[in-house]
């Protein structure tokens, strides 16, 4: 591979003279340009890239941590912020954190030592404190989704509490008298929206109470152990409100396995609206959240920030849609 060095000394020039000439910095006359840059060319030389990081500040890389590459709404997201990125030249290095909060610190570290151009974060274990720092050390920052957002940085989210209110206000529209909760991890933000707009509708009825709330932790898994949970304080149960896709495919296993016929004698909606939840037996009713769109609006916000670093941030919420399909058509 050819160094720098190799390349000074067919153009006759210093290494030096060779680093300005890629970095656009100092005098070199026209003539010495060229020629640097055609043997650049005819050698096959690449600079760099840590190096030239180290000395700019900037790596024309953007970091995106999310907190698992396992259910299928991230990598969707994911693909979304890659699409512009690419689009201007810039490189996306994925963080999997698996929500864990050493990973998420560890990676932190590494990011502003790497002297990325940009942060965006998809994680619970996150705090005021680790966005500051990475203001104060120049890194634009967008929160994402399930990020909390009572902070003075940009973020972008959907509706939550409306998807679940629309989610539930089906079931009760299609005929359901006990409807349950498959709920996600309680120091999930999103996960207590989605709690809440199932409660909005519910806690009326005479017989609600907080049996009817079970806690998942959004794996296939735990959907299938929670609803047969909820099967057994709740024999009664016809409805079924699954904080996402992943355990909603859980509890049709679940359902099966009790002998129960879905949608007739257990209706069944999700959240998140990922592909694999219309190819399922039944294919599951959802609420829909824009992934790839909220991916391509975090990185275009990103972008925003980078250009203007004091300009103000956005809060964007973006709206949800239900789509009905056979696990809750009666």
């Amino acid at each position: 591979m050819a160094t720098i060095r190799d390349v000074a000394a067919k153009a006759g020039v210093s290494a030096a003279t060779v680093s300005r000439i890629i970095n656009n910095k100092g005098q070199a006359t026209p003539e010495t340009i060229a020629r640097v840059h055609a043997i650049i060319k005819e050698l096959g030389y690449k600079p760099n890239v840590v190096a030239r990081s180290l000395t700019s500040r900037k790596s024309n890389t953007i970091a995106l941590l999310v907190p698992t590459i396992s259910n299928p709404f991230f990598p969707e997201l994911a693909r979304g912020v890659e699409d512009v990125a690419n689009s201007y030249g810039l490189n996306i290095f994925l963080c999997n954190t698996d929500d864990e909060r050493e990973k998420v610190n560890n990676y932190l570290v590494s990011l502003r030592e790497r002297y990325v151009d940009g942060v965006i974060i998809n994680s619970l274990n996150l705090t005021n404190e680790d966005l500051e720092e990475l203001h104060s050390n120049g890194i634009p920052t967008i929160t994402l989704d399930r990020t909390f957002s009572n902070h003075e940085f940009s973020s972008i989210s959907v509706k939550h509490r409306i998807g679940a209110q629309l989610a539930t206000k089906h079931l009760i529209d299609i005929g359901c008298k006990r409807i349950g909760l498959i709920r996600g991890p309680e120091d999930d933000f999103t996960a207590v929206q989605r709690m809440w707009g199932y409660r909005d509708y519910v806690k009326e009825f005479d017989w609600f109470d907080q049996s009817w709330i079970a806690l998942g932790d959004f794996s296939v898994k735990s959907g299938y152990l929670c609803m047969k949970e909820l099967f057994q304080r709740h024999p009664d149960i016809d409805g079924v409100f699954a904080s996402n896709d992943l355990m909603a495919i859980g509890l049709l296993k679940a359902a099966h396995e009790w002998g129960r016929k879905v949608p007739d004698e257990l209706a069944i909606i999700g959240f998140d609206g990922i592909d694999m939840s219309q190819y399922t037996n039944p294919p599951i009713s959802t609420i829909k959240q824009p992934s790839y769109e909220m991916g391509k609006m975090a990185m275009e916000e990103l972008l925003r920030l980078i250009k203007k670093p004091e300009s103000d941030c956005n809060k964007i919420e973006l709206d949800v849609e239900l789509i009905l399909r056979e696990s809750s058509m009666r």
